[in-house]
């Protein structure tokens, strides 16, 4: 009986990640490969806590892939680094009394740690950090490029201020009213000036791309209702006095149906238009407005409707009418034109608003439902010319109608809006802008970049509105570069969403201090060949990404468009049922798992507990079945090594059509990311090899290969110890015969003239004739055939046979 040695998980992973590191073997030649492959993962933010579990969960998907592509016979190339500034390092830093150019580092060495020790195929020669000069000097370059071709550009603009932060936040950050990092805190809306980038001008693009990209259908969803394309008319509404007031709509077939307007209460138009004897309840409601932040005013309409009337009126372009003009919080500057047409009969928010204040409803569209019926399924009514016509039909006339009289434009309006990158605070790369009084905002030299933020002790922000890099009076004040005048840094700092929007650029060329990526290096690698990551990113960091890069690429800096053409979005991971918190006390911290079981049997955990598109349900009890499995392969690869070199027994006919059914499938999960059934795949060939009693290398070798990207250090050492001298990824993934992969018996349904009357068993793959002469042996078929000519068969393979007589 063969000794076999005890499985110790930390001394092989131990052993396995030095050697790695020693050989450089996880380094493809960059400037020479035969089969370039970047695998891209989302690079994580350097938290206090460390990595946590979903992190892990998204690397070991990622990193799968990756290996498999190079047993595949690819050079891999797989980087990692920390997207390390922003708001949660800054506050956290505040709160623990530490400055963030101290706490950061310790933070990335906790990440570095983590990584190395849970086996990821990481090149480490080209980690970066976005809060390396090195790194920021490059993001402020980009910028400069914007600016100077017209789509960097600053405006003063409605905000969300939260009040602890003190700084902005974005919509999606604001729940309820309330700041989603301080639930205790309410958002207030400010208006500042800020810094934008114009990618409203790319909407159409990156709405069209998003149909021949290869990504989940999840993320193309979220990408185009976040772009939120949508076809129009912008109608004019004329005052007495000849003013105009633009309005969009995507129904101008209801335009007879307008009783009233309402503006924004910022409307440009909202003093003008004000009668006196309103001003002063005009004047209220507009300060009460301007306390709430933009998300609350969003869906104030959907709960109790407020408004003031101005006073005035306007002349429906349909129908000539004198309409009244009123103000209400729901309506937004920042979407359409700030005023809208209100079709109380066909809109569900204007026909409460009319029936609060008793303003007239009058239906257009006749569809049979009760009032208001929003369906664009029906014929006009009470709409002059156009009645009887389907509503479908009548929008485009109406808006040609209204057009020959200068009152109407055919439009398409999308909902994504510009990209406010200011952010008010002082962990972030500065916006390299000096503002002068004579020659307005002036990029800085690019011989001069990177701006580099300066280490101040008072970095924390005040309710001013203005970075704490005002304060620091020696770096704030600046010759300009245009006129040599006294000028002012620009003080604020970019959004974090910017440094994370090219860093896949600068992996290749992390080492050249001279050029953001080298063009040769840039050529070879991207774009990008598969990206892996969480849909908690599908709308922003991946549409700034495609932003950003369809901006490079009409100016000349890289060659293509889009940088992810693949992109696969994993699921995430909850513990015993419920959303890990700190609340709830069930966040899995990995460091433990993988002290106590090793880093392999924990990957292959994490990939056991559902489809990686989906996420699964952390349950401790059920990583002891992975640690079994994977004892059972230590002790058969040892046990086929103790055979007699070079000894061939060969394979039992069942344990070799098991094997090539084996490759067969965990080839194609392992494409498709289903690593949940390639696992199970592998248990259930190892369990027949066991149970047939075989121990022989044809056996096992296949298995290690296939098992190499799921457990990379176990692979490696049981290669080793079958005599291998090189890594096991030097080797090539199994191939398989398709005509042992798809043999076997099947049942096969037997009908007659419709009805179940039998099964018979047949090899897989058998022909219509081989089951037809099977079944007519059958007792029961016989029976019900009853000696009657077969006048027709209906055969579905390896399933159903239907005999018609």
């Amino acid at each position: 009986m063969t000794q076999v040695p005890n499985y110790d998980p930390a001394a092989v992973e131990a052993k396995w990640q030095e050697r790695w590191a020693r050989e450089h073997g996880n380094e493809p030649d960059l400037d020479r490969p035969d089969r370039p492959f970047y695998n891209l993962m989302m690079f994580p933010y350097p938290s206090a806590e460390g990595l946590h579990v979903g992190n892990m969960f998204a690397f070991t998907g990622a990193d799968i892939y990756g290996r498999f592509k190079r047993l595949s016979g690819h050079d891999v190339f797989e980087p990692i680094g920390f997207d390390a500034f922003g708001i949660h390092s800054e506050n956290y830093a505040l709160s623990v009394g530490t400055h963030p150019g101290k706490l950061i580092p310790q933070n990335i060495e906790t990440f570095r740690r983590q990584l190395r020790r849970f086996g990821g195929m990481f090149d480490w020669r080209h980690e970066l950090s976005t809060t390396d000069p090195r790194y920021y000097k490059w993001t402020q370059w980009i910028f400069l490029q914007l600016f100077k071709a017209g789509l960097a550009f600053r405006k003063k603009a409605a905000v969300n201020w939260c009040p602890k932060d003190m700084s902005v936040v974005a919509n999606e950050q604001v729940i309820n009213g309330y700041c989603e990092r301080h639930p205790d805190t309410k958002v207030e809306l400010r208006y500042l000036e800020q810094w934008f980038f114009a990618i409203s001008k790319y909407a159409e693009r990156l709405l069209k791309n998003l149909d021949w990209l290869d990504w989940s259908d999840s993320t193309r969803a979220l990408q185009r209702n976040w772009i939120g394309r949508s076809e129009g008319a912008e109608l004019v509404f004329e005052t007495p006095a000849g003013l105009k007031i633009t309005v969009f709509t995507t129904r101008p077939d209801t335009v007879f149906g307008a009783t009233y307007m309402v503006l924004a209460p910022e409307h440009a138009l909202v003093d003008p238009l004000t009668a006196e004897e309103q001003r002063r309840a005009v004047s209220a409601y507009r300060r009460d407005a301007q306390r709430m932040d933009v998300v609350s005013r969003r869906v104030a309409g959907e709960k109790s409707k407020t408004g003031v009337f101005l006073g005035s009126y306007a002349r429906n372009p349909a129908t000539g009418e004198a309409i009244p003009i009123w103000i209400a919080d729901y309506v937004l500057m920042e979407y359409g034109t700030g005023a809208i047409m209100a079709v109380p009969a066909h809109d569900k928010r204007d026909f409460e608003f009319a029936t609060q204040f008793g303003l007239p409803i009058r239906e257009v569209v006749r569809t049979g439902e009760p009032l208001p019926s929003v369906s664009e399924d029906g014929a006009l009514v009470n709409s002059g010319p156009f009645d009887g016509m389907p509503s479908r039909e009548a929008g485009p006339r109406i808006v040609a109608s209204l057009k020959a009289k200068g009152l109407a434009t055919p439009q398409v309006q999308y909902r994504l809006h510009d990209w406010c990158i200011s952010r008010q605070r002082f962990w972030g790369p500065p916006i390299p802008i000096i503002h002068c009084d004579h020659c307005g905002p002036v990029g800085v030299p690019e011989k001069d970049l990177p701006v580099e933020l300066p280490f101040i002790e008072d970095f924390r922000p005040d309710a001013s509105g203005v970075s704490p890099l005002a304060r620091h009076k020696e770096w704030y004040f600046v010759k300009c570069p245009r006129c040599g005048e006294q000028g002012r840094r620009e003080t604020d700092v970019s959004d974090t969403f910017l440094d994370s929007a090219w860093y896949y650029l600068r992996y290749p060329s992390t080492e050249f201090d001279d050029r953001p990526w080298d063009p040769t290096r840039t050529k070879t690698w991207l774009p990008v060949t598969s990206y892996i990551g969480g849909n908690e990113h599908a709308v922003l960091h991946l549409l700034y990404s495609r932003f950003i890069t369809m901006v490079l690429q009409e100016l000349g800096h890289v060659a293509f468009e889009e940088p992810f053409p693949k992109f696969r979005a994993h699921g995430l991971i909850i513990k015993d049922g419920a959303k890990m918190s700190k609340s709830r006390g069930n966040v899995v911290i990995p460091d433990a798992y993988i002290q106590k079981w090793g880093a392999d049997t924990f990957r292959m955990y994490l990939m056991f507990l559902g489809p990686f598109h989906e996420g699964g349900d952390f349950r401790d009890e059920g990583i002891t079945g992975i640690r079994r499995f994977l004892d059972k392969v230590w002790t058969l690869a040892h046990e086929a090594a103790a055979l007699t070199a070079g000894a061939r027994s060969g394979l039992p006919a069942g344990v070799e059509r098991k094997l090539h059914q084996t490759i067969k499938k965990v080839t194609a999960d392992t494409e498709s990311l289903d690593y949940n059934t390639a696992i199970a795949a592998m248990m259930e060939y190892l369990n027949l090899v066991r149970d047939e009693g075989v121990s022989s290398r044809q056996a096992i070798e296949p298995l290690l290969l296939m098992l190499a990207p799921y457990a990379p250090h176990l692979a490696e050492e049981l290669w080793s110890v079958l005599g291998h001298g090189q890594s096991i990824f030097c080797e090539r993934w199994p191939a398989f015969d398709e005509r042992l992969a798809v043999a076997g018996e099947v049942e096969v349904v037997v009908q007659v003239n419709g009805k179940v009357r039998g099964r018979v068993s047949v090899n897989r793959g058998a022909s219509e004739a081989e089951v037809l002469a099977r079944a007519m042996q059958d007792e029961s078929v016989k029976k019900f055939v009853n000696g009657n000519p077969v006048r027709k068969t209906i055969y579905v393979p390896d399933r159903v046979l239907n005999l018609v007589v």
